[in-house]
């Protein structure tokens, strides 16, 4: 089993010390919380995490959420309007050939970062969708690198470059759409289940809270993505470790093939006869009775 450094905790991963000494609080209290439910509802299913749920049976998995299948602004989402045209440009892509790239609502990058990942992006060699969002560098407007634009984004009205930008995308019908082939994450829990239901593997590159620990289910033990490495010296994930990393992660078929089999095991957890499913009306009829 990998071991959870203590630092990634997640009341250690954000803020100032008031920050996490609040986090830690409201962790404590949903622990002590436990006692006093009757069942827990959460967006996971039980091949996922069957040590968990075994540990703590009042805990039922009624995942993974259709989040992005109900009509109209999917439930969660901050960010709007989503951007469909991506989608044609998608469907002019080659299966399985195009590397994802959303980091949720809250994530941000320093100026030098957020660069050096457009130019990782572009050293791939891959098309790319990339999610991003107005405020994703903290405290400055985004500026690309010189020529990046101009080498490798998509122009007209669907796009013919290699790269397409854009502010918000309809996440889970990108990530069921056969074009896409990687999924460069901020890992996190949302996002990652909604890449394994679609049987999409990682590049794990978490920010804050939960997301370290959610890193080392998609690295260690699902063993379905890569972590992103920042350079030791630099403190920076360099443009040539993400574009091998990018790389590695397509072309690993032993990856592909356990993400595939998770995928299958999701979407049973979801039918009639599934676990998440079963779980679900014990709870409905809990409340009924």
């Amino acid at each position: 089993m990998p071991v959870i450094h203590p630092a990634h905790l997640a009341w250690n991963c954000i803020g100032n010390d008031e920050g996490q000494e609040l986090l830690f609080s409201c962790v404590l209290a949903g622990i002590r919380a436990i006692d006093e439910c009757d069942y827990i509802l959460c967006n996971s299913f039980r091949g996922a995490e069957a040590a968990t749920f075994a540990r703590f049976p009042k805990i039922i998995p009624v995942g993974p959420l259709l989040t992005g299948e109900r009509p109209g602004k999917p439930v969660g989402h901050f960010w709007r309007p989503e951007d469909g045209a991506c989608m044609s440009w998608l469907d002019a892509q080659p299966v399985r050939s195009v590397v994802y790239v959303a980091f949720g609502s809250f994530t941000v990058f320093d100026r030098r970062q957020f660069q050096e990942l457009a130019l990782g992006l572009e050293l791939t060699g891959r098309p790319f969708l990339w999610v991003v969002r107005p405020d994703i560098v903290h405290g400055d407007v985004h500026e690309y690198p010189d020529g990046f634009l101009d080498r490798v984004i998509a122009s007209g009205i669907n796009g013919g470059g290699r790269g397409k930008l854009v502010a918000w995308a309809p996440q889970q019908r990108v990530l069921a759409h056969p074009a896409v082939a990687c999924f460069v994450s901020h890992c996190g829990w949302n996002s990652t289940m909604e890449g394994v239901r679609n049987g999409v593997p990682f590049v794990a590159w978490p920010y804050f809270a939960d997301q370290f620990v959610n890193r080392a289910y998609i690295c260690d033990i699902w063993r379905i993505g890569l972590p992103a490495v920042a350079d030791e010296k630099s403190g920076m994930v360099t443009k040539e470790h993400i574009a091998g990393i990018v790389v590695e992660v397509m072309g690993d078929a032993g990856m592909r093939k356990r993400i595939e089999a998770m995928m299958a095991v999701a979407h049973e957890s979801i039918q009639e006869d599934g676990c998440s499913h079963g779980n679900f009306d014990i709870f409905v009829g809990s409340i009924m009775s």
